[in-house]
């Protein structure tokens, strides 16, 4: 949330401290009640409403979920507002509270400070030019794509193949800046950065905001948690970490040769996920909530495709070209963001800290010109997941004072190569699959 994230009492407020019913963790779990800075909501009403989605909110009930809490929001006064209308109580002061819920505590406070210092560095601030010099290479490269795909159709394979790379990195490019301003971190304005949400994944990718933001914001809360991380959802295709395979290994069962899912993975999930999956998904997802403000975006996307590309293709060839370029898109973005994933911990939700959480399921790639272009800066995913918000052209000013904080408390902080993480994709998988078949074969 950035600025004023303090939910505490002041003085005033602890003149009625007596009034204030205090309530225990195990009474807390059981009504799967939410905590955040020790204060207690009862949001088991609430989470239909909820912006983020019921699912986002019910992931982090019976949980301390100040650090997310913190992390996602920005608007503060907006969200006191509810907050209070939720409050039950605080949670009490447990005497037997063991040591590692105290180490626990510590580091919570700890990344506290360490998101003041970000504050104090103004890192949370975006900047404008970044921003517009991002927007203003999408529109370049759209209309040297058009251009070429109206100056030679198929006639020149050559031109039609830069043609199809500059859309290719045009939808790409937009996937990065759709997912900058998803996390409200472009403009000041709350608005503002929905309202460019809706303009760049709906009218430019011709996707849904609010389908994303149901979707990523689970990822983001619960990283690489079984059940409650979408992106790990394909069990059925492939399985992930260490304990998921053995289980269902020892279940015997097995839809696929999930011992050879390093080598069918390449060439099933990656050219499908965008043309097919999350085509499917969307529709589904807008269809089901009768979401037509968002279908009047993608609209406005068939739109402009059809007038900038039937004219001179014809329809069928225009369906071919668009389902090429989200083809190459899609092992894009699988490459960019998975390799940060997949070979991480896979495990069920430990409610472990919000820090360690984000450090064990996340790794970086070595910044470089190149690599913070390719990726949307996801290369440093380590940062943007402990802090969402931030823009991500200052994710690297923070990342040495994460270091620090992770030599403190012993947490492993992973930076590889842009081809270590590429390979390690395939290393992950092919592990995973050995565990399958060790467990099936027993």
């Amino acid at each position: 949330m950035g600025k004023g994230a303090n939910l505490d009492y002041d003085e005033e407020s602890q003149d009625i401290q007596d009034d204030v019913k205090t309530l225990k963790w195990s009474e807390i779990r059981q009504k799967k009640w939410i905590v955040i800075n020790n204060n207690v909501y009862d949001v088991s009403k609430f989470s239909k409403k909820h912006p983020g989605g019921e699912t986002l909110l019910n992931n982090n009930v019976g949980q301390d979920a100040t650090d997310a809490f913190t992390s996602f929001h920005k608007d503060m006064n907006k969200v006191e507002k509810y907050l209070k209308a939720l409050k039950i109580g605080k949670v009490v002061a447990e005497s037997d509270i063991n040591q590692k819920e105290e180490r626990k505590d510590e580091l919570h406070k700890d990344f506290q400070q360490l998101r003041k210092l970000a504050d104090k560095m103004n890192l949370f601030k975006p900047s404008p030019w970044f921003y517009s010099l991002h927007f203003l290479q999408l529109i370049v490269l759209d209309l040297i794509g058009t251009y070429l795909i109206y100056k030679s159709g198929y006639e020149n394979w050559f031109s039609y193949f830069i043609a199809v790379a500059c859309l290719v990195t045009t939808q790409a490019q937009a996937g990065w800046l759709q997912h900058d301003l998803g996390h409200l971190s472009v403009f000041k304005s709350t608005k503002m950065n929905h309202f460019a949400h809706r303009v760049v994944i709906g009218a430019i990718m011709g996707f849904s905001a609010d389908w994303w933001n149901s979707r990523h914001f689970k990822h983001h809360a619960k990283p690489n948690a079984i059940k409650k991380d979408p992106d790990i959802r394909f069990s059925y295709f492939y399985l992930l970490g260490k304990k998921l395979p053995e289980e269902v290994g020892k279940k015997k069962k097995g839809w696929l040769p999930y011992n050879l899912q390093q080598f069918y993975f390449f060439f099933t999930l990656p050219p499908s996920l965008i043309p097919i999956l999350s085509a499917a998904e969307t529709a589904i997802y807008l269809t089901r909530r009768k979401k037509f403000y968002e279908m009047m975006w993608i609209g406005i996307f068939s739109i402009r495709w059809y007038f900038m590309f039937v004219p001179i293709l014809g329809i069928f060839a225009t369906i071919k070209l668009l389902f090429l370029v989200r083809f190459f898109q899609s092992y894009w973005f699988i490459w960019s963001t998975q390799m940060s994933h997949l070979p991480m911990e896979v495990d069920y939700d430990q409610d472990l800290s919000w820090f360690r959480t984000q450090l064990i399921t996340t790794c970086n790639v070595e910044q470089s010109a190149f690599n913070d272009w390719v990726s949307g800066h996801l290369n440093f995913q380590i940062e943007h997941h402990l802090f969402p918000t931030m823009p991500r052209h200052n994710l690297y000013k923070i990342a040495p004072h994460v270091k620090q904080l992770c030599e403190k408390y012993g947490i492993e902080y992973q930076c590889k190569t842009m081809s270590q993480a590429t390979f390690d994709i395939y290393n992950c998988l092919k592990e995973s699959g050995e565990i399958w078949y060790e467990a099936y074969n027993m």
